[in-house]
This record gives C-alpha cells, structure tokens and sequence, in this order.
C-alpha cells in the first residue's frame, strides 16, 4: 500500500509526496532525516494535512504528479472539500482507485 500526502508547512506552505509508512515519513521530515525532502529542509514540517491510500507505485506517482500541478488555492480546496478530488482529478485519474486517509 502507497500512501499520496500533502504536508502543511510551518509558513503555510504545502509538501506533496508519496510513501509506505505515512507516520515514519513525517518524522524524517520534520526530523530533516535522509531521506527528507528538500523542500522541508527550509520549510518546518507540522503536520500531514491530506492523504490518500493506492494500491501501487505506479498509482502514488500519478496522483502526486497531478496534486503537484494543482495551484496552491486548488490544493486548499482539496483539503478542505475531499468531494473536490473528483473534480480536479476525475478526466485524468480513475478517481475510484484512490481512498482518502482521516489525518
């Protein structure tokens, strides 16, 4: 199981990347462990704001992908109303595939 994640930043910023272990993964980045993500080496991890489960690589890489290319008021958006999932993401994802995480 692949978990897809957007970190809230200490400036209000959002981190998006993928991983097995949602838990360990937010203590490397806040911890600024190898391997953290560059991004949240100058910008303070708190917390896991969304996250959705998948079943392969192949599909964590698609979604972070396209989470990656939303604008960051987008991105609030779907935090914030997960019905939006469908609606960013349904003509180029099988939405179907991908479960949200309670955080």
């Amino acid at each position: 199981m692949y978990y897809v994640y957007m970190l809230r930043c200490d400036d209000n910023s959002l981190y998006t990347g993928f991983t097995t272990d949602l838990n360990r993964r937010l203590a490397e980045h806040k911890a600024k462990n190898k391997p953290y993500g560059k991004y949240t080496r100058t910008h303070n991890a708190l917390y896991i704001a969304a996250a959705w489960a998948c079943e392969t690589r192949q599909e964590a890489c698609r979604l972070e992908y396209y989470i990656k290319t939303l604008t960051k008021q987008k991105k609030e958006t779907l935090i914030n109303e997960p019905t939006y999932f469908e609606k960013a993401f349904g003509e180029k994802l099988d939405y179907t595939k991908y479960s949200p995480i309670k955080v």
